[in-house]
């Protein structure tokens, strides 16, 4: 720079250098105009010196750019040329692209958006068809519930029916009504009865019919369960007196059996307990009574014989009826679907392999105390026992035999029942010594 402007006495080296350091060069200027031992220190000298080199490139700048002012301006003006052209170019594409996204608005977005609210309308129509059709079933199985349960005898229908009582609706009406429970437990997402709760009017189907229906009819199955009676050894007015009245028995606790199994296999099993532990409670009762009274024993031992052949009838109506094909949505009812028939779960539930053993072997266990009590309080009572334990073996020993035999077969061998004629004859002779 110096070289090609005139010579300079400013050292352009020592300012451009990168380790410059400004106290460095100011110390430097004081020490070169001052004598060391001079008390009074003189700074106008270096001061000036300062100026004069700041006025020297200043002076420098301002000729440089006077020279080159014409060429900088000739360049920014090139730059700025060139700058608004790239600009024009810019703002065409920038117009184009404008005007393409524009048009893809109008031709893309709105009609998406317009074909989503079709979308959306449509969606809501389905599950309103959905809801609908749901809604409609299960009112016309309301209706078909009704009019089963008036064939039923009027049990939850109509009042004032006087229509026979026809006992196979019983099973249509929990055919129906499983159908029903079916529809309204499938609440979950994207399920048939999803929405179902939230309507009034299947509130009130289920509280005025579906609820009181499956009610009377668990009520009405349970009922002819427990006056369940086909011998006619015992005066009984439930026994039947003709082959038309058993058959007619028969069919009626078969439709009791298949309703209970249809609403819930649970309530099967509970009330075919209770019809067990009703026979063994009544007999046990009566017999204790009549060893207290040795003159009723025969006819206390009649109808505990009686007893047992129901239990025998009972039976033979459980293993010969096959479950439905249809059951409940139940943890219980999932394992019976492999069943043969009804009185395997029962032979399950009990632990036994014989509804007749376990009855007579439970008779025996529950008997058994009761005599030794009769004869360890001693008296005429013991004395009697004592006396005709030969009639009481004999009679206690028939019961068991007749009792095990099938109403209306008579020609059973009774060789298959000793062992359960022996545990009961135990009971009884066991207290008595010999």
């Amino acid at each position: 720079m110096a070289e090609s402007d005139g010579p300079s006495y400013i050292d352009y080296e020592t300012f451009l250098d990168p380790d410059f350091s400004p106290t460095a060069f100011a110390n430097s200027l004081v020490i070169a105009t001052n004598n060391p031992s001079d008390t009074p220190i003189d700074l106008s000298t270096p001061l000036s010196r300062v100026l004069f080199d700041i006025q020297e490139i200043d002076t420098h700048i301002h000729t440089l750019t006077t020279k080159s002012a014409i060429p900088l301006l000739t360049h920014t003006k090139t730059q700025a040329d060139a700058g608004q052209k790239i600009v024009s170019e810019v703002e065409a594409q920038v117009a184009s692209l404008t005007d393409g996204y524009q048009r893809l608005e109008k031709e893309v977005i709105q009609r998406y958006e317009e074909a989503n609210q079709v979308r959306i309308a449509v969606e809501r129509l389905w599950e309103t068809v959905q809801v609908g059709r749901a809604l409609a079933r299960c009112l016309t199985l309301g209706r078909q519930l009704e009019t089963q349960m008036a064939e039923v005898g009027g049990v939850g229908g109509t009042t004032g029916s006087t229509k026979k009582e026809d006992h196979r609706a019983m099973v249509r009406a929990s055919n129906t009504l499983l159908a029903a429970r079916q529809i309204l437990s499938a609440s979950g997402p994207n399920e048939e009865g999803e929405h179902l709760s939230k309507i009034n009017l299947i509130t009130y189907l289920q509280n005025s019919v579906i609820t009181p229906s499956e009610t009377s009819l668990r009520n009405r199955a349970q009922q002819i369960i427990r006056e369940f009676s086909l011998s006619s050894l015992a005066s009984s007015s439930a026994a039947p007196t003709t082959y038309a009245q058993s058959e007619e028995t028969k069919s009626r606790t078969t439709s009791a059996l298949l309703t209970l199994q249809l609403l819930n296999p649970r309530l099967l099993i509970a009330a075919l307990q209770t019809y067990l532990r009703a026979s063994l409670t009544s007999s046990l009762t009566s017999m204790g009574k009549a060893l207290n009274n040795l003159p009723t024993l025969d006819r206390t031992l009649l109808e505990v014989s009686a007893r047992c052949q129901n239990i025998m009838a009972l039976e033979s109506l459980l293993a010969a009826t096959k479950p439905p094909q249809t059951t409940p949505p139940d943890s219980i009812a999932q394992v019976q679907e492999h069943l043969t028939n009804l009185l395997e779960p029962l032979l399950a539930a009990l632990d036994t392999s014989s509804l007749p053993s376990f009855f007579w072997r439970s008779l025996a266990e529950g008997l058994g105390p009761r005599v030794a009590d009769l004869v360890a309080r001693g008296g005429v009572t013991a004395r009697a026992l004592r006396g005709q334990r030969d009639r009481v073996k004999d009679s206690v020993r028939d019961c068991v035999l007749r009792g095990s035999q099938s109403p209306g077969d008579p020609t059973r061998q009774a060789g298959a029942w000793e062992r359960e004629a022996a545990v009961m004859v135990g009971s009884v002779t066991g207290a008595l010594g010999r």
